[in-house]
């Protein structure tokens, strides 16, 4: 018991020492009284780690410190489950910290009961079918919301060796469906890796083991020409008078996994497993830079990415190139400012910084007053929740938000996840699980009912494939598959097969 004591008191103050750095001495004062309430609320609780409960929310806390959370938001994220687990109200909560801390207390408990399924937060909105379309509505009430959901989640993630293999495996592969495309979407890139690398360390270890050591050997034998090349553009970039920090950046295994996966799991035609990140200080520079590297090396055309003046989708701003240089090697740069790296690290997190952006009073009523073109779903999906909550009929069916951009997620009848592009069809699912699958289906059951060839994969779709050894590839297949891998596969087979080899 002196332990977990000694434990607790030193989180305590190592969160409170974390504050100190961002918020005023009011303000941890307030968060320090969190922390003392929580402390009594949770009691007598444990994890499953043995620890006392309280290092949960105090983990959450530190983690929305570090992305740069406003105050309410960080004491929000102390008292989360002190509503649903403990005998702490919403009014006590409102009555101490004030209206938004309570608010974002009651959505982290509802937004939780919504992802289990256990509640239809009839509070609030209409029952519906769809659990995920409630999850979007749940986000557009607040976004911060759903910040402090990806906060518990990832401390849920990193002590998940203490659970069952059957909580792992479930909690990994919904964190890899759902988390991670939503941190994503926010633009929240280093909370997204750190998701996606958990989760697939669980979902896959053996994969996962071989594509980090493949990084670590790929990494070992190309230091000591990366920091040539580091020496080579320093040297021009000072002598232009171009202020800057350049850091290495490795490619995680999950990001490696995907890119495999669409180079036929050619390891040799993947370039930016390691790239250098240059930041400087305005666009103009990153354009400068640009034009400075491309004078020192010989770039590759296709691969010059302009994401300054097209951003992605969530909003993601740099430079891109890969370039060849004198001795061969193949590099990969990045170059963005200071606040692009900031985005590009933390995303919508960064707009709610202390010092950055004060919250007014358009937002307190749980309306963020301007919004990124790139972020404009959470506009829409605010415009609907307060539709909702004046009492208007919304159509449920046609709320469309697409978390998940260019992959769907399925599942095997054994609960296996497997990641496929957008508009990937049964047979890619089947080649994907081993070509003598693949090859012998005849035909597939999705979500227990049976499908044509032609039907395209959705997110959370069960797949099973039934298949029969008189079963021959077909010229035809090729029209249907989506993965590169299958359609190599089934030309392979069809250049072996006599029938079809002689064929036009």
């Amino acid at each position: 018991m002196q332990g977990f004591c000694y434990t607790r008191t030193v989180k305590k103050a190592r969160l409170l020492e974390q504050a100190k750095e961002f918020y005023s001495s009011d303000q941890v004062n307030q968060l320090e009284r969190a922390i003392d309430i929580a402390a009594k609320a949770h009691a007598g609780q444990k994890r499953k780690s043995g620890e006392p409960y309280l290092t949960h929310p105090l983990m959450v806390a530190s983690f929305l410190v570090d992305w740069g959370m406003d105050i309410d938001t960080v004491i929000a994220g102390v008292l989360h489950d002190t509503v649903e687990d403990c005998d702490l109200t919403l009014e006590d909560i409102e009555k101490g910290f004030g209206h938004d801390t309570a608010f974002l207390v009651d959505g982290v408990t509802k937004l939780g009961k919504v992802r289990s399924g256990m509640h239809d937060i009839s509070s609030y909105l209409p029952k519906t079918k769809d659990n995920l379309t409630k999850f979007l509505i749940a986000i557009g009430q607040d976004v911060r919301v759903v910040i402090i959901k990806l906060a518990d989640r990832l401390h849920n993630l990193q002590t998940l060796q203490h659970l069952s293999a059957e909580k792992q495996q479930k909690i990994a592969r919904e964190s890899l469906e759902i988390f991670a495309p939503l941190a994503d979407r926010l633009n929240m890139g280093r909370v997204r890796v750190r998701i996606e690398e958990i989760s697939f360390s669980y979902l896959d270890p053996h994969r996962y083991r071989y594509l980090k050591k493949q990084l670590k050997q790929r990494l070992g034998r190309f230091s000591k020409k990366l920091d040539s090349v580091r020496e080579q553009v320093t040297k021009e970039l000072t002598k232009a008078g171009i202020k800057h920090s350049m850091v290495g950046r490795i490619k995680s295994a999950y990001s490696l996994h995907k890119k495999l996966v669409k180079t036929e799991q050619n390891i040799d035609a993947i370039y930016d497993m390691i790239a250098l990140r240059i930041i400087v200080e305005n666009k103009d520079l990153c354009y400068q830079v640009l034009g400075l590297i491309h004078a020192l090396y010989t770039p590759i055309p296709k691969r010059i990415k302009d994401y300054i003046a097209t951003p992605k989708q969530n909003g993601y701003q740099s430079l891109h190139t890969t370039v060849i240089t004198k001795e061969e090697h193949i590099v990969e740069f990045q170059i963005r400012t200071e606040d692009m790296h900031d985005y590009a690290e933390r995303g919508l997190a960064a707009s709610f910084h202390y010092n950055e952006q004060k919250l007014n009073d358009a937002y307190a009523k749980g309306k963020i007053a301007t919004m990124p073109a790139n972020l404009q779903w959470i506009s829409d999906l605010q415009a609907v929740a307060a539709r909702v909550k004046a009492g208007e009929e919304v159509d449920f069916e046609k709320l469309k938000v697409n978390l998940f951009s260019d992959s769907v997620f399925v599942y095997s009848p054994k609960g296996d996840i497997f990641e496929l592009p957008v508009g990937s069809s049964p047979l890619d699912f089947a080649y994907r699980i081993h070509s003598d699958i693949g090859k012998k289906a005849y035909a597939f059951k999705i979500n227990g009912k049976i499908v044509g060839f032609g039907y395209k994969l959705q997110t959370g779709d069960i797949v099973e494939v039934l298949t029969r050894r008189s079963v021959r590839p077909n010229l035809d297949w090729l029209k249907r598959l989506k993965t590169p891998q299958a359609k190599q596969k089934v030309r392979k087979e069809l250049k072996n097969d006599p029938k079809t080899s002689k064929k036009p």
